[in-house]
């Protein structure tokens, strides 16, 4: 990372401000700058931390603030250790001491022996915009608290950023939901993330989540999420790019060719100007001619398909990886309108249109059919045309994309049951047929 001094902005400003309002409990203002109040709270970081209080963000400071991003800390136990001491100490729960070590004894705690401790704040936030780098935060501080989750590598960007996949759940029935396909919808990764961190919350407590009890889904389901379908485009978005970066600089020129677009809130497509959600093999010579009479014949901020089907990494990931999967149901998660599209040209999966009516009604949205101008080549599109199985685009939220991460937890509350019905449904047609 760079040196970030008073007065200066940068994305690592927002991470700082996000850790040091955990560490301190301060409200700092959360944009990118670094300003001269955030300063004072750096130097009482520094000096709590017994670094050199001189104010400046550095790679030192960054380091001993990981771990208030992380969500954990390790600890080297000591003798007269025992898990109500370290809990009073780190102001968190012996059960979640207990969580994140499950096989360690507390009545019988060794010196020397290596612990996470969580801390007791949640790990997806609201208050500033995401990034590639924070959901690595995330992922692998949810792992640390909950390591019952499994979490897997299925591809890489344009970039060479990871795809990471997490499975909830040790059930037969898989089920598939994936987030950012388009950059300036990244809000749909936190929304994806914040269901993670509760429903695992709600397994480890033995609670609900939503309307269910997690440990019935849990048991019964299993369920994997890609939250960031698209980590370069989103980092281009939300001001996380390195702006000297070749390929960030390549995107910028790319958009010149498209004034009206404004660059980058009217980015959709990855790095390379490939829109992800049109890349799939489903009617994708149309959804091409569609896009060419519009103008996008070459690489653009949104709306060109690539040179032919799954031509761009991101999409060809995801596509590898439900083929090696039994998905019986899938949500693929965009925003604008808070829409629900459930079908694919002529193909109506068994079920799916009740499924449909059942989200609307657990959401408020209303269950509408594709535009013919994007009705093609997506995600959702090719799930249906080679399963005939149920797949959703759920279009969350209104306004103007990217959405402001403000908007999170009202998005989050009406979708708490959409994303909840598909895993409990089948189980509760089970308990009713076998009462």
């Amino acid at each position: 990372m760079n040196t970030i001094y008073p007065g200066e902005r940068a994305y690592t400003v927002y991470l700082m401000k996000l850790a040091l309002s955990r560490a301190l409990g301060i409200t700092p203002d959360f944009t990118d700058l670094y300003d001269d109040s955030f300063k004072e709270a750096v130097t009482t970081f520094q000096e709590a931390k017994e670094l050199k209080a001189d104010g400046v963000i550095g790679p030192v400071t960054f380091y001993n603030a990981l771990p208030y991003l992380y969500g954990f800390t390790l600890y080297k136990t000591k003798e007269g250790d025992s898990f109500f001491k370290l809990a009073k100490m780190y102001e968190t729960s012996i059960a979640a001491i207990e969580r994140a070590n499950p096989d360690i004894s507390p009545d019988n705690l060794e010196t020397g022996v290596n612990l996470v401790i969580p801390y007791s704040f949640s790990l997806v936030t609201d208050k500033i915009p995401y990034s590639y780098e924070l959901c690595q935060y995330i992922l692998y501080g949810l792992v640390a608290r909950y390591p019952f989750l499994d979490i897997e590598r299925v591809g890489s960007s344009v970039m060479g950023k990871t795809l990471y996949a997490v499975k909830a759940g040790r059930g037969k029935r898989e089920y598939f939901y994936n987030a950012t396909h388009h950059a300036n919808e990244w809000i749909t990764t936190p929304l994806l993330l914040k269901f993670l961190e509760e429903y695992s919350k709600a397994y480890a407590e033995g609670g609900n989540i939503g309307e269910y009890g997690a440990r019935l889904l849990y048991n019964s389901t299993s369920l994997y999420l890609v939250p960031l379908v698209n980590p370069d485009g989103l980092d281009l978005v939300t001001g996380a790019a390195d702006k000297e970066n070749e390929y960030y600089k390549r995107a910028v020129e790319i958009s010149k060719s498209f004034p009206e677009i404004p660059f980058p809130t009217g980015w959709k497509a990855n790095i390379s100007g490939f829109d992800l959600n049109l890349n799939y093999p489903a009617e994708w010579e149309e959804a091409k001619r569609i896009k060419s009479a519009l103008g996008f014949t070459r690489p653009a901020p949104r709306d060109f398909t690539g040179y032919s089907p799954l031509d761009a990494p991101e999409s060809r990931a995801i596509y590898d990886f439900t083929l090696k999967k039994n998905f019986l149901l899938t949500l693929s998660y965009h925003t604008q309108g808070e829409v629900i599209y459930w079908k694919f040209l002529d193909y109506e999966p068994e079920g799916a249109l009740k499924i449909a009516r059942e989200f609307a009604l657990l959401s408020g949205y209303s269950v509408e059919e594709v535009p013919a101008v994007s009705g093609y080549a997506g995600y959702k599109d090719w799930f249906i045309l080679n399963y005939m199985r149920p797949g959703f685009t759920i279009e969350a939220g209104k306004g103007i994309n990217p959405l402001p991460i403000s908007a999170l937890n009202d998005i989050y509350e009406k979708n708490l049951g959409i994303l909840t019905y598909p895993l409990a449904v089948g189980e509760l047609y089970e308990l009713a047929s076998n009462p």
